[in-house]
């Protein structure tokens, strides 16, 4: 079969470090087939990407597309080569319709004025043609992230592309829209069109993909037929050791009530409700999940249950006390744990030590500090420990934190909110962005906290993380329970339709409709 892509000894460096982000690589491509690329975090898939799209130049190496050798300097370049990519995040104006995205600046018009039905009926054709059903009157900000992702699709086709980048496709989608994702790219593929698809989810690799390259450390490590390998051995290939893919955890056993959320109501920071009358418990010993796509509320319940936002009604009770108006301090001393989703700007200060991280909330206690001064020998062994207890690589007491990885950032966050042994933890999106063998470590420690009795709210988009971790599955949609389900007993099926706002009961009609046809 002829290439569509190859790439020859790509090379780059990293800014001015000498790191090699890329260290000559081989990539190829087949026509009409679907190629998945795979790594961990900084093994350079996206960086390689960017090469191909004409987002990033290379120090060497060449690019050769139909077999013709090419040059790309921007992604002007990379369109007129029949190259398109849809980006993790979405590029889109709100505001417009379906037909005014997808037409931007290669409007139809007349005598200077642009003709919205001639749009209209343009973007229809288009979308019948890939079979990619969508209103073209329709505004962007009143369309699911599915059918957002399916309008950058089409906005790539309308330009002639033939090989498409997808960065990350499935990151915000339900397992419903996945679902729908993967058959669209295999009809796409069906019809000539070439695909990279770019993801760290390995069983969506062997759902979608022919074939799948690999790489770590800045090198392309191999390329293995889906039908010859396995996860395990994809795992391994992108970390270079033997992963533990799932999460080992004993039967949860009920315990006393730790947390106690009551009719909570959270306004976002328009003043409009964000989380509406939400009621739930945690045990001690017990992961509670909450699952939904993000922007459902999550964020603004986890900060009124951490103390970092007040409450518009309700109560939270912790530990028998309620504790609605104490500060975030005060929870924390009453044995409360927080990992935020965003690590960088909320979980940590890249401009300090790693020191000065570790004892952030609890300087003032009696074990660092004494009439006001840091003590700070045992501040430098307790970072010491931290290190070696969770074995954060590269990092150093006393030494700044800013060059780890995201990983090792992550490890820093978790190394601190779980060293005091606490009784309650939030663990809101504990591993997004992070490779498999993190998320190997992240899961791993969670569940041992469990078995330690403290009481854990897992926030995750993840579904996977969910169904490996979670004892009791809560499904968050628009700010309130849609539904809950116990984490042994519960499939991809059911969540996925209470994550798109859907009732358990219409799933179950249907289901008995069906067995009665059959």
């Amino acid at each position: 079969m002829t290439l569509a892509v190859e790439m020859k000894g790509m090379t780059r460096f990293f800014n001015s470090t000498g790191v090699r982000a890329n260290d000559h690589v081989d990539f190829s491509v087949e026509s009409g087939e679907v190629h998945a690329l795979v790594g961990e975090n900084g093994a350079g898939k996206t960086t390689l990407m960017n090469i191909l799209y004409g987002l990033v130049k290379p120090d060497s190496g060449e690019i050769f597309i139909d077999s013709q050798k090419v040059q790309i300097n921007n992604p002007d370049d990379a369109i007129k080569n029949g190259i398109g990519m849809v980006h993790q995040h979405f590029k889109l104006v709100s505001s417009f319709t379906v037909a005014q995205n997808i037409l931007l600046g290669i409007e139809p018009s007349q005598a200077g004025f642009l003709n919205n039905k001639k749009e209209n009926e343009r973007v229809l054709e288009l979308s019948q043609k890939y079979n990619l059903p969508v209103d073209p009157a329709a505004k962007i900000r009143d369309l699911p992230v599915g059918m957002q992702q399916r309008v950058e699709i089409l906005k790539v086709l309308e330009r002639k592309a033939k090989i498409l980048i997808l960065d990350e496709p499935t990151a915000v989608l339900t397992p419903q829209e996945v679902s729908e994702l993967i058959t669209v790219i295999h009809g796409l593929s069906k019809q000539g069109y070439t695909i990279i698809f770019i993801t760290h989810k390995l069983v969506e690799v062997m759902a979608v993909a022919d074939r799948v390259s690999v790489m770590r450390g800045g090198k392309m490590v191999g390329t293995k037929n889906i039908s010859e390998t396995s996860i395990p051995e994809l795992a391994s290939m992108m970390v270079g050791r033997e992963v533990l893919l799932k999460a080992n955890k004993s039967e949860y056993i009920a315990d006393e009530v730790v947390l106690e959320a009551k009719n909570v109501s959270v306004a976002d920071a328009n003043g409009l409700a964000a989380v509406s009358r939400v009621s739930f418990k945690v045990h001690k010993g017990e992961i509670v999940a909450i699952a939904g796509v993000s922007g459902n509320g999550q964020s603004e319940l986890v900060e009124a249950i951490s103390g970092m936002s007040s409450l518009d009604g309700g109560e939270i009770i912790f530990k028998n006390k309620p504790v609605g108006h104490t500060s975030v301090r005060e929870r924390r001393d009453m044995g409360m744990a927080h990992i935020p989703e965003d690590r960088m700007v909320v979980g940590l200060n890249l401009q300090t030590t790693l020191d000065e991280n570790l004892i952030v909330s609890r300087y003032s206690h009696s074990a660092f500090s004494r009439y006001g001064f840091l003590l700070m020998k045992t501040i430098n062994e307790f970072a010491g420990q931290v290190v070696k207890s969770f074995s954060i690589a590269a990092a150093r007491p006393g030494e700044g934190i800013s060059m780890l990885s995201g990983g090792n950032l992550q490890k820093v966050v978790v190394g601190r909110e779980l060293s005091g042994n606490p009784s309650f933890v939030i663990a809101n999106q504990p591993t997004r962005g992070l490779d498999v063998g993190s998320i190997e470590f992240v899961h791993k420690t969670l569940i041992e906290e469990r078995d330690k009795g403290a009481g854990i709210l897992l926030v995750s988009a993840e579904l996977e993380e969910v169904m490996a971790l979670a004892d009791r599955i809560l499904v968050l949609f628009r700010g309130k329970i849609q539904g809950e389900l116990k984490a042994s007993t519960a499939n991809e099926e059911e969540i996925g339709i209470l994550m798109a706002g859907g009732t358990l009961e219409n799933l179950h009609k249907q289901a008995s409709k069906s067995e009665v046809e059959a």
